[in-house]
């Protein structure tokens, strides 16, 4: 199996080793930032693919779909290759995914040039998600050897979910304001993605190819076997999560034009960095809590954002500040969850396997990224979108409920300490 660069013996060069790994760490998070803000970027913009093309919400939820069918079919293929092959070397092919899939949005504008697009970008996420995680832990671990794992889990989070807030947001902006809506946030995005592949291309490799090379298989999620019961309700955790996510991220375009009664793109996008800026400002708010108590928060904070979000579309009125503020509870809870879940799954995996864990963790979270979301779109050919949003509030309330008992198990001799559990706790 693959295992850690050595660190130099000499003092000196022990210094400037931990320097470089430190500016490599900022760089991987810089680059992890920018291909999850450019895969939110077209959110808003379905409105007008949807006004200049006419086809149905159901296209749009099928587009996001071949988003999702990307990023899951990545995380199985080859989400753990950098376990073996190396983080950067891996990274680096996946940026590129995503400097095609912009090239592919802005030459080929038509329906298939977006379903082709979206699951190119998908392809990138799923392998980055997977690889720049497991980088920052190792970069920041060579980088300041005395710390603890903690600040490496919240920058990955927090580029994670604040990448997606930010992608909209500009897109939105640029959508509502310029005169080239379905270039310019392309364009932008495209020249970012070029310079986080220079930034990440000297970034110091952390892993050593093994010798010899295990023959290649597809993705399989390696924990130790009495920590599985600890990842899988991890991975529940993590697919309620990102169904929340999911839903607003692929139709919120829908629920606000079909229910609320709003047009604009710049208010699209602000919903979507409302939602994901949520779930950043509760993982800093919650940097110094214990796992369990990140993941009791989160699941709280989760119904409280569900139930706004119904009451926003049943008021007699129905209200876009209370809609705003479900969805920022909402993003809040389902951040905070995320959070927990992969201090968990970091804990409970080895470092040689990693990789292949998160790959697992990712994989649970962005079924349930697709599969809500999905679903939701094709009870859209048949109900109101309020209808629609209420019964998926329900079924995903409901399992929530039926899941925190096992998700909130603590484990026993846990102390309350921040950081990730160890391996062989139980969720």
């Amino acid at each position: 199996m693959s295992t850690l660069a050595p660190t130099p013996a000499d003092p000196a060069e022990a210094h400037r080793h931990r320097r470089r790994h430190g500016r490599g760490f900022w760089s991987v998070a810089f680059a992890f930032l920018v291909v999850m803000a450019f895969s939110t970027v077209p959110s808003p913009l379905y409105g007008i693919y949807q006004e200049r093309d006419g086809f149905s919400s159901f296209v749009i939820t099928l587009i996001y779909a071949g988003y999702a069918v990307g990023v899951v079919g990545s995380l199985l293929l080859a989400g753990h290759l950098s376990d073996w092959h190396g983080r950067r070397r891996v990274l680096l092919p996946a940026l590129a995914f995503s400097v095609l899939s912009a090239l592919v949005f802005l030459v080929w504008r038509d329906l298939p040039g977006l379903f082709l697009a979206r699951i190119l970008n998908g392809v990138s996420v799923g392998v980055v998600a997977a690889t720049a995680t497991a980088y920052l832990a190792e970069l920041h671990a060579v980088s300041r050897p005395d710390a603890g794992p903690r600040r490496s889990q919240l920058v990955a989070t927090a580029v994670n979910l604040g990448g997606l807030g930010i992608g909209p947001l500009v897109s939105g902006t640029l959508a509502q304001w310029s005169g080239s809506p379905l270039g310019l946030p392309y364009v932008l995005f495209l020249v970012v993605l070029v310079l986080a592949i220079g930034v990440v291309a000297v970034a110091p490799e952390t892993r050593e190819r093994p010798d010899p090379m295990p023959d290649y298989r597809p993705q399989r999620v390696s924990v130790p076997a009495e920590a599985r019961g600890a990842f899988a309700a991890a991975a529940t955790g993590a697919f309620l999560a990102f169904g929340v996510l999911g839903l607003f991220t692929g139709l919120v375009s829908v629920f606000l034009v079909g229910t609320l009664g709003h047009t604009s793109h710049a208010l699209a996008g602000l919903t979507l960095f409302l939602m994901f800026g949520g779930g950043v400002v509760s993982q800093i708010g919650t940097s110094s809590w214990s796992a369990h108590r990140v993941l009791a928060a989160g699941t709280a904070l989760m119904l409280a954002g569900l139930a706004l979000t119904v009451l926003a579309v049943w008021l007699p009125t129905p209200s876009l500040a209370v809609f705003l503020l479900g969805g920022a509870v909402s993003g809040a809870g389902a951040g905070a969850v995320f959070k927990g879940t992969v201090a968990t799954v970091v804990g409970l995996a080895p470092p040689e396997t990693r990789a292949e864990a998160l790959a697992g963790l990712f994989l649970a979270g962005y079924l349930g990224l697709s599969v809500p979301a999905v679903g939701a779109g094709v009870a859209l050919q048949e109900l109101s979108a309020r209808t629609t949003l209420t019964g998926f509030a329900v079924l995903v309330g409901g399992a929530i409920v039926l899941s925190a008992p096992r998700l909130l198990r603590r484990p026993a001799g846990e102390t309350g300490e921040p950081g990730p559990r160890p391996a062989g706790a139980a969720a």
